[in-house]
């Protein structure tokens, strides 16, 4: 049985993930941010990741055999109106828990969340990525995510084992609407409850990514994880459909399966200012070192985030 140290486990990939880990039966120690709250029966702490002794003490307590660091300051815009918190966050914190890891449990395996955002400039090649891509992030989320990485390069040199993800983007209920699919999802379902005039605020449609459920994200996680028991080929991993989705195509769909006439209108304050037109991975790394695939389709994943928000708007009415 694994014991795995789950950080952020309160964010959007963490509260899947730990249903994942208990499934399987192995044992969750879950970090979780100050003020965040979880069940009385999930075994848990409260913890800045930005703390180094606190993350000490904690790895030094709960002598993990697996960790799986998805901690992160992860929204973009949020990087660009904060930078120092991205940077002391998404790098300080991994070389906080990187320094415990290898002072009180060197043994233990490390799975790094990482993010396609690396890759930024290279995806104007407009072909999909794959590990050996040239990295060259075009955001300060990205840049920190990078040199995260490049920490944890580094101390697996020095002997520590672990492997970094490369998620491309990943949606599911839960999600911030923050993010694009549960913008759309969450207007659409506000509309329907008479919340919301009738207008659909969007940015950039006609920009192509790698949509993935989260649970085919989380499965990845779980195969990675697998790792530890063989031999380090590879470090990292991208997760990715491979599949270019156009944001129209995504709208499209759900506006299919809204219940009300909507018009869509462009909201310049949505549009990004480094946007790029084409962000697709390859993952047949992961394919073949795993055998993991996506099991989930994306009308799919869209009809279950629908159904999210429209449970949240009628709760709000």
């Amino acid at each position: 049985m694994k014991h795995v140290l789950l950080t952020g486990a309160n964010g959007f990939v963490g509260k899947v993930m730990r249903a994942y880990l208990h499934e399987a039966g192995h044992r969750v120690t879950c970090t979780v941010s100050s003020g965040s709250l979880l069940q009385d029966d999930v075994e848990h702490v409260c913890l800045d990741i930005r703390d180094m002794a606190a993350v000490g003490l904690v790895v030094q307590r709960v002598r993990p055999t697996h960790v799986l660091h998805l901690a992160a300051i992860s929204h973009v815009p949020t990087s660009f109106r904060d930078p120092l918190l991205t940077w002391q966050t998404n790098v300080m914190g991994s070389l906080n828990l990187l320094e415990a890891v290898k002072r009180h449990v060197p043994e233990a395996f490390v799975l790094f969340a990482s993010s396609s955002e690396v890759y930024g400039e290279a995806f104007k090649a407009g072909e999909p990525r794959d590990e050996s891509s040239a990295c060259q992030p075009m955001n300060p989320y990205a840049a920190s995510k990078l040199a995260a990485e490049l920490a944890f390069l580094q101390y697996f040199r020095q002997g520590l084992r672990g492997v970094i993800a490369r998620p491309f983007n990943h949606i599911g209920p839960g999600q911030s609407p923050d993010f694009v699919t549960a913008s759309f999802a969450k207007q659409i379902a506000e509309i329907e409850h008479g919340l919301q005039p009738p207008v659909l605020q969007v940015g950039n449609l006609e920009a192509c990514r790698d949509f993935l459920d989260v649970r085919d994200v989380c499965d990845a996680y779980m195969k990675l994880l697998d790792l530890a028991d063989q031999p380090a080929d590879q470090r990292v991993f991208n997760v990715a459909s491979g599949q270019a989705r156009r944001i129209q195509e995504v709208l499209d769909e759900l506006l299919a399966q809204s219940t009300l006439p909507i018009v869509v209108e462009q909201d310049p304050q949505r549009l990004r200012p480094s946007d790029i037109p084409f962000a697709v991975g390859d993952c047949r790394r992961l394919q073949a070192s795993t055998g993991w695939r996506p099991a989930h389709a994306l009308g799919e994943t869209l009809g279950e985030l629908l159904a999210y928000w429209r449970e949240k708007a009628a709760g709000a009415r």
